[in-house]
């Protein structure tokens, strides 16, 4: 991948700066790990522009592509070990745009991620949901 320049500010952009790749990376956080399940996210991403970073974020290894080990055509995506640790840039903008951006609607995520803040705080929160992130993900390949 060309970058820009090599600032890290400028090279993170080249990697997740669209306006769909974080909210792929948040649903598959939220358990929406099929193309059906990510096109019922609240943004209403087309389905061309799916199909388009799912294949960029797979190049880039922040997300993999596993198949249903009876139904080939079934496909399921998770996040690698680099797809987890954008998961305190998404808690970070998260933060930012409840206090900056006036009245936001709390994902599903956000509820979750705000209520552990609360008990764990947030790199308590952040080690927390990473963990359960992989638990769930090893237990899902295992399973397949």
């Amino acid at each position: 991948m060309n970058h820009r320049s090599t600032c890290p500010v400028s090279i993170a952009l080249d990697f997740i700066g669209d306006r769909w790749s974080l909210l792929i990376v948040r649903d598959l956080f939220v358990g929406r790990i099929t193309y059906s399940e990510m096109l019922q996210m609240p943004e209403a991403i087309a389905t061309n522009i799916l199909v388009d970073r799912l294949k960029k974020l797979i190049e880039l290894d922040i997300i993999v592509r596993t198949h249903a080990p009876n139904n080939n055509k079934t496909k399921y995506y998770h996040l690698t070990e680099k797809g987890i640790d954008l998961y305190p840039i998404i808690c970070a903008l998260s933060a930012w745009a409840r206090t900056h951006a006036g009245q936001v609607e709390v994902h599903p995520l956000g509820l979750a991620q705000w209520n552990s803040f609360d008990q764990l705080g947030i790199e308590g929160n952040i080690k927390q949901v990473s963990s359960d992130y992989r638990n769930k993900r090893e237990e899902f390949l295992t399973q397949a």
